[in-house]
């Protein structure tokens, strides 16, 4: 079975543990109050049952369990479809996992449908146990406290983000060549989480304007409003950690080509010393070359003096243009 937790709430306090979804429809009719269903991965079987007893909508059904959905909330009549992102920091990996979890919620029921390994929703039912208080509200209640568990969890996230950024900052001026592929994966981290936070204040001024006709109560107001206020903190520091990513990537783009612009100009210092070189011997081979020919006729050949003007020569060229190679700054 893909029910993980599964029980009925009368003024706040758990009162029923049914076995099974056929006990949970009959002690809810039985007792009123609130039911309170956890599944994970549910069957489309199991999702039908639950559908047929609360009146769900078949399109909000379906979107349940094909999963895959961007967070969104849909109103079907007296009910709720409310589709949320959880997410925490890998540290070991230095990477954001994220969840699915969609909320079905209506005047007597909760009903959470989660396809990935999360805590929020067990974290979020302990608590709701200790404050019936709060639990006595009802479904809004839960829903709630399911949203602002969900933007809890999104701090530490913000902070390993953070982190990373400080530490592609440190890596950028090292001249690590691994640097730009950690800024795009990076720059794709802080995307999807941009993704799973930015539809939430649209969400939660859908759930404002719904606080009269409801009759929702006041401290209930004042929770969502909370939650609406750190979101909107959250969306802020993720819009500049893009920001600053993309300034990372144009002085990691500038940064390499002055390191090619560098070792270019050092090329080319280096070719002109080789070609001054080349030069500077180059004259004396070729002096040598032209009095090695075998000629028996040539100028100064036979003379006393032609060895010592031969050698005089070539230095004397291979000085003039050491000189002149010097003065240019080539050597």
């Amino acid at each position: 079975m893909t029910i993980i937790d599964n029980a009925v709430y009368v003024d706040g306090i758990r009162s029923a543990e049914p076995r099974n979804l056929e006990q949970t429809f009959e002690t809810l009719t039985e007792r009123g109050g609130m039911a309170w269903i956890g599944l994970y991965r549910p069957t489309p079987d199991e999702m039908a049952a639950v559908a047929a007893e609360f009146g769900l909508h078949g399109l909000a059904v379906e979107d349940a369990i094909s999963a895959h959905q961007r967070p969104k909330l849909e109103r079907y009549d007296d009910n709720l479809f409310t589709v949320l992102r959880p997410a925490r920091y890998l540290d070991e990996t230095e990477t954001v996992e994220f969840g699915e979890l969609h909320i079905f919620t209506g005047p007597n029921f909760v009903v959470t449908v989660r396809h990935a390994e999360t805590e929020v929703v067990s974290q979020v039912r302990r608590r709701m146990e200790d404050r019936p208080d709060l639990l006595r509200h009802g479904p809004e209640a839960v829903l709630y406290a399911l949203m602002d568990q969900v933007v809890d969890d999104y701090g530490p996230v913000v902070a390993g983000l953070e982190n990373d950024i400080d530490e592609i900052e440190d890596q950028l001026f090292s001249g690590d060549p691994l640097v730009s592929r950690r800024i795009y994966e990076l720059a794709r981290e802080v995307i999807h989480f941009q993704r799973a936070i930015h539809p939430l204040p649209a969400m939660m001024q859908q759930l404002r304007r719904g606080f009269a006709k409801y009759r929702v109560d006041t401290e209930l107001q004042h929770s969502l409003r909370d939650v609406e206020d750190h979101v909107e903190r959250l969306i802020s520091r993720a819009d500049s950690f893009r920001d600053l990513l993309q300034n990372a990537l144009t002085l990691d783009g500038t940064l390499t080509a002055n390191r090619q612009n560098e070792a270019s100009a050092e090329q080319n210092e280096q070719v002109k010393k080789i070609s001054s070189w080349a030069a500077i011997f180059f004259a004396p081979t070729f002096v040598a070359g032209l009095y090695g020919m075998n000629f028996d006729y040539m100028p100064e050949l036979h003379w006393t003096l032609g060895y010592p003007m031969a050698i005089v020569l070539m230095a004397g060229t291979a000085a003039l243009m050491y000189a002149i190679f010097k003065r240019k700054g080539w050597l």
